[in-house]
């Protein structure tokens, strides 16, 4: 690595095409339970751009670095650094800015990941499949052959959702915005895929012989949530992950007094760091076999190098892409 290295950095909050810079930085130096990363893929999520614009729940100290996913591969690691060596590929914590060409991090913190995975799709393992895989197991006990219903099935937790259910032999009721999605996540093993409109209660009883469905995913919020509530059985988990419609929920006092439903919500970030090192490794575990398989591609639209981060922002923050952003360094 050269004397320098670059990175992308906002020293206040605001539209990330105004307020991002391109900086050359010394190599970061490390501590003795530290390794130096080098960056090798980091995807553009909405929460990246969020909190580049401020909206996100947790605020860096500015002047900062974002980017909440990334992999790289260990260049060099400290004197007291056993658990990993030089040329383990890893995983970044999310409290450490990707988007920039090295970082020093706490070994401890660190995620190898199989080198069998592409550094781009490492780089996108941590936040949606791990976000779908607890979906899947922290909420309702669900059982083979069950059904369970999401909004926003096209959006990167939708697609690990649909991969994990047939492996677990879970069915998947997907609700989607845009036509042109319906063949598509039919292709990737969605058991039913339905518009999200008015239509689709009685297109999902019918569908599903009126099957139970115990457990509901909700990325819209607003009447895509209603919808939900709707659909689900007396008793159900319906979990909220987004808010894609920038929408409340909104729910008839009977759907809570009479079906008893039950709402919650989920953020991966406090998970993970409230879970223990064997649940993560556990979680990983699993993630990572999928990932081997094949069965977690995410869908790639474009990559873009750091110099050009201003254009990878603008179409990352754009509707009706073909899949992810992402920086390749």
């Amino acid at each position: 690595m050269s004397g320098s290295i670059k990175a992308i950095v906002y020293q206040t909050h605001g539209k990330p095409e105004e307020v991002l810079r391109l900086e050359e930085q010394p190599i970061p130096e490390i501590g003795p339970d530290e390794a130096l990363v080098r960056m090798l893929a980091a995807p553009i999520n909405p929460a990246d751009l969020n909190q580049i614009e401020g909206k996100y729940p947790i605020r860096r100290s500015l002047p900062a670095t974002p980017g909440f996913e990334g992999a790289g591969m260990v260049e060099k690691i400290g004197a007291s650094v056993r658990q990993l060596s030089v040329g383990t590929q890893v995983i970044l914590p999310h409290t450490v800015g990707a988007w920039r060409e090295a970082a020093a991090v706490k070994a401890e913190e660190l995620v190898a990941v199989p080198s069998e995975i592409a550094p781009e799709q490492a780089a996108m393992l941590k936040i949606n499949p791990l976000t779908a895989w607890r979906m899947l197991h922290d909420f309702v006990r669900l059982e083979p052959g069950e059904w369970i219903i999401q909004n926003a099935a096209n959006s990167g937790v939708g697609r690990a959702v649909i991969a994990m259910c047939r492996e677990l032999g879970l069915r998947t009721l997907n609700l989607v915005r845009r036509e042109e999605l319906i063949d598509e996540l039919r292709k990737e093993g969605g058991d039913v895929v339905l518009l999200d409109n008015d239509e689709a209660r009685e297109a999902a009883a019918e569908v599903t012989k009126q099957a139970a469905i115990r457990l509901g995913i909700n990325q819209v919020g607003g009447d895509s949530a209603l919808r939900l509530a709707k659909i689900v059985a007396p008793e159900a988990v319906i979990v909220t992950i987004g808010a894609m419609s920038l929408q409340p929920l909104r729910l008839p006092n009977g759907l809570l007094i009479f079906k008893n439903l039950h709402f919650t919500g989920f953020w991966v970030n406090k998970w993970y760091e409230q879970a223990s090192p064997a649940a993560r490794e556990e979680a990983f575990d699993r993630i990572f076999e999928l990932a081997k398989r094949g069965l977690l591609q995410t869908k790639i639209e474009h990559t873009y190098s750091l110099t050009d981060f201003a254009d990878a922002v603008a179409r990352a923050g754009q509707g009706a892409r073909e899949g992810k952003i992402i920086f390749k360094m």
